[in-house]
C-alpha cells in the first residue's frame, strides 16, 4: 500500500511575504490603467475633488522601480523608523537599570496569588489601549509598549501573541470604532461637512461592543494558554526565548525593588503621562514623541546608576536589535510607493464607487464598508484615507439615501482590517518587535477579523433604520 506524502503549504517569512506583495502590486500597475483625481486644499487638508477623475497615461512599475521602492519606503518611513530605533535604544537602557525586572518579579508573584489581578490584567490593559485609539488616535505610539508588555506576558505564563495582541488589537479596535479620534472621525466629518465629533452617542455604543468582543477574544485565548501553553502558535519560539533570555532567572529572582528602581519606574510613567498630554493637548507627533523617549532613556540611565558608556552602549544595542523591524516598516511603506507611483490607487477607488449604489441604504452603507476595507489595504493612514475617499463617498451617500454620518462610520469600520493586513507598517513593526511571524498571527487573528467584519455589517443597520444624522 503506497504511502502518500502529506503536502503542507508553508507561508514565507515576513520579509519574503511583503516583497511578494511588492511584486504583485508592481504587476498590477501593468494591468490596471492609470487614473487620477484632482486635489484641492480645504482648511489645510488636501482632499479629492468630486467628479474630477480622469484616466491618465499608465506608469507601469518595472524591475527598476520594484527594487528602488524599498529605499523610497525607507525615506518616506524614515520618521517612524527613526522613532522605532530610538525607542528600542531607550527601552534597552531602561531594562539595564533592572527596574522593570524588579517590578515584573513583584507582578508575577501578585498575579499568581491574586485571582482578581489575573481576571483584570488583560481586560484593563487592552481597554486602555482601545481608549487611546478611540480618543487621541493611538497608533504608532503602541510600539514602545510592545517591548514591555510581551516580556510581562511571557513572565506571567502567557505567550508572545497575547503580549502583542493587548496593545495592537486594543489600539486598532479603538481607532476603528473611535468616537472622538481627530485623525479619522474629526477629519472625515470635516471633509463631509458634518459637525465635528457629532453622533458620539452611537459611536460610544459601537466602541463598547467592539472593545468587549476584543477583550473576550484575547482573554479567552490567554486563559487557554495558561492551562495548556502548547496550544500557542508561538510555543516553540517562546520556549526558545524563555531559555535564551532566562526569564525564570529574571522574573523569579530576588532583585530588590529599591528606591532607585522605584524612581526609575516613576520617571518612565511620567514620560507616558507627558506622551498622552503632548498628543492630546500639544499636537505632538512622532518627532516630539521620539525626543521624549530619547530624553527618558538618558534620564532613567542616570537615575538607575548607569555610567555614560553604559547608557550609550545601551542605546546602540537596543537600536541594533530593531534593524529588522526597520526593514519591515520600509518594505510595508514601499507597497504604498509602488501603487502610488503606478497611479493605480485612484483608479481602484473610481472602479469601486459604482458598486456603492443600491436600492437599500443599508446595503449601500455595507458596501461602503467593504470598499473602505479594500482601500485600506493600500492606504492605511486614517487621515490619508479620509482625504482620499470621503470627498467621493459623502456625495455617493447622498445619492444612495445613506446619511453622511453613516458613510463616516463605514469608513471607520474599514480600518478593522489594520489588525491583519501585511501592508500596515505599524502592524508589521509591532509583530516583528514581538518576534511573532505574520503567518502565525494572521491564522490566529483571522476568526476575530471575521467576527469584526460581521459586526461592522450588523452595526450599520440600526443607524439606517433611525436615520442617524
Amino acid at each position: 500500500m503506497s504511502r502518500r506524502k502529506k503536502i503542507r503549504f508553508r507561508v514565507p517569512n515576513t520579509y519574503l511575504l511583503i516583497f511578494s506583495l511588492l511584486v504583485l502590486i508592481a504587476a498590477l500597475t501593468w494591468i490596471i490603467p492609470g487614473g487620477k483625481y484632482e486635489r484641492t486644499v480645504i482648511d489645510g487638508k488636501e482632499v479629492v475633488v468630486q467628479n474630477s477623475f480622469r484616466y491618465v497615461e499608465s506608469k507601469p512599475q518595472g524591475l527598476g522601480a520594484l527594487f528602488i521602492s524599498p529605499i523610497k519606503g525607507f525615506v518616506e518611513g524614515s520618521v517612524i523608523i527613526g522613532f522605532v530605533l530610538l525607542v528600542g535604544g531607550a527601552f534597552n537602557v531602561f531594562q539595564k537599570t533592572d527596574a522593570i525586572n524588579s517590578l515584573l518579579n513583584k507582578l508575577a508573584k501578585a498575579h499568581q496569588s491574586s485571582k482578581t489581578l489575573r481576571n483584570l490584567f488583560i481586560p484593563v490593559l487592552l481597554s486602555l489601549f482601545s481608549l487611546g485609539g478611540a480618543t487621541f488616535g493611538m497608533n504608532e505610539e503602541i510600539i514602545p509598549f510592545v517591548l514591555i508588555i510581551v516580556p510581562i506576558c511571557l513572565a506571567l505564563g502567557y505567550d508572545s501573541i497575547t503580549g502583542v495582541a493587548i496593545p495592537l488589537i486594543g489600539a486598532q479596535i479603538g481607532f476603528a470604532s473611535a468616537f472622538i479620534n481627530p485623525f479619522n472621525v474629526g477629519i472625515a466629518q470635516g471633509i463631509a461637512d458634518v459637525p465635528i465629533f457629532s453622533g458620539i452617542g452611537y459611536r460610544l455604543v459601537v466602541w463598547f461592543i467592539s472593545n468587549l468582543i476584543a477583550v473576550v477574544f484575547v482573554s479567552y485565548y490567554a486563559k487557554k494558554v495558561l492551562h495548556n501553553p502548547q496550544i500557542s502558535p508561538t510555543y516553540n519560539e517562546d520556549s526558545e526565548r524563555r531559555k535564551n533570555e532566562k526569564f525564570e532567572e529574571q522574573y523569579n529572582n530576588n532583585v530588590t525593588f529599591s528606591v532607585r528602581r522605584k524612581i526609575v519606574l516613576v520617571t518612565f510613567l511620567l514620560s507616558l503621562v507627558f506622551l498622552v498630554v503632548g498628543v492630546i493637548e500639544l499636537g505632538w507627533f512622532i518627532e516630539e514623541i521620539s525626543a521624549l523617549f530619547f530624553i527618558m532613556g538618558i534620564l532613567v540611565g542616570i537615575i538607575g546608576g548607569l555610567k555614560s558608556d553604559e547608557i550609550v552602549k545601551g542605546f546602540v544595542e537596543g537600536a541594533k536589535d530593531l534593524v529588522g523591524t526597520a526593514i519591515i516598516i520600509a518594505l510595508a511603506r514601499a507597497t504604498l510607493v509602488i501603487s502610488r507611483d503606478g497611479q493605480i490607487i485612484d483608479t481602484v477607488l473610481y472602479s469601486l464607487t459604482p458598486f456603492v449604489q443600491s436600492s437599500s441604504p443599508v446595503f449601500a452603507s455595507q458596501k461602503m464598508f467593504i470598499i473602505q476595507a479594500i482601500i485600506n489595504f493600500f492606504v492605511h493612514s486614517g487621515s490619508g484615507q479620509a482625504a482620499l475617499t470621503m470627498p467621493i463617498m459623502a456625495p455617493l451617500a447622498d445619492l444612495s439615501g445613506v446619511t453622511r454620518q453613516i458613510s463616516i462610520l463605514a469608513f471607520q469600520f474599514g480600518e478593522y482590517t489594520n489588525i491583519i493586513i501585511p501592508t500596515s507598517a505599524v502592524t508589521m513593526g509591532a509583530l516583528t518587535m514581538a518576534r511573532v511571524p505574520w503567518d502565525k498571527w494572521a491564522k490566529w487573528v483571522l476568526p476575530l477579523m471575521i467576527i469584526l467584519i460581521l459586526l461592522g455589517l450588523i452595526l450599520l443597520i440600526p443607524p439606517n433604520l433611525f436615520g442617524w444624522q
